[in-house]
């Protein structure tokens, strides 16, 4: 099967080009921010840290939310206690939009991260005068340099970035950045499959004041017990929450608050 992602860093890297034209006023605007929300503090404040997901599709699931209004999602999320959002933008695969993250700002004061695929600087740019706390890097998406370029410039701007794995040689990738929060995605690239088994591997691999996400097939408290016993320090759940019809039960049941 052909990796997905590899199809959407091609695209990715083709749809940045725009950005150019605004390239300095985008600079100059991310330069100028100040105010940030510490999203890897709220996220280790309590055990599991909930980082609640606000996205229409995926290209494993198809269309999610028939009815999406990412606004109403995202104030629900913040009304049942979410400690963190994370806001697709990618438009093309996952049917977001920059303006969801930027309207979302405006209504919530939780910290916030911009999920989408992060080859460019002018993206980072671009994520802060949108209003978002955290930006993710994928290891597999990037090669060395261009991660560690990314890493350092994202921490510059005053981001808390969430490095994303999936193997162990990714963990290691991530541990020689310097990354102080890592997500581990249980979905293999290549089939779509997710294993917990994931985390339960690699959890064991970072040190202690690493802020270990696990990301991908949490649906139940069950799920969330067997994540935090591998050594899981926050959850990021999307589809179930964005299925659910009482969110706020459905987050008291995964986090047991």
């Amino acid at each position: 099967m052909k990796n997905k992602l590899d199809e959407i860093i091609a695209w990715k890297r083709h749809e940045v080009v725009h950005l150019a034209e605004h390239a300095e006023g985008l600079r100059r605007m991310a330069l100028q921010r100040n105010e940030f929300r510490g999203f890897r503090a709220a996220l280790a404040a309590r055990r599991p840290g909930l980082i609640a997901e606000v996205k229409k599709a995926s290209p494993s699931a198809g269309v999610i939310a028939h009815d999406f209004d990412p606004a109403a999602q995202a104030r629900a999320y913040d009304a049942a206690g979410a400690d963190c959002l994370s806001i697709l933008t990618d438009e093309k695969y996952f049917q977001g939009h920059i303006a969801h993250l930027r309207d979302i700002r405006k209504l919530v004061d939780r910290p916030l991260l911009r999920k989408d695929f992060i080859v460019h600087r002018h993206q980072l740019w671009e994520s802060s005068v949108a209003g978002a706390d955290c930006v993710l890097l994928i290891v597999a998406a990037l090669d060395p340099g261009e991660l560690q370029s990314l890493f350092n410039e994202a921490r510059d701007l005053q981001f808390d970035v969430l490095v994303e794995i999936h193997d162990l040689r990714e963990m290691d990738q991530a541990l020689d950045l310097g990354a102080d929060m890592i997500g581990i995605n249980n979905r293999n690239l290549q089939t779509f499959d997710v294993s917990l088994d994931t985390t339960e591997t690699l959890a064991e691999e970072a040190p202690p004041d690493v802020l270990l996400v696990s990301e991908s097939g949490i649906r139940c408290r069950q799920d969330v017990e067997r994540v935090t016993a591998a050594g899981a320090d926050a959850i990021l759940v999307g589809e179930t929450l964005m299925r659910s019809q009482d969110i706020r039960a459905t987050i008291r049941e995964l986090t047991g608050r």
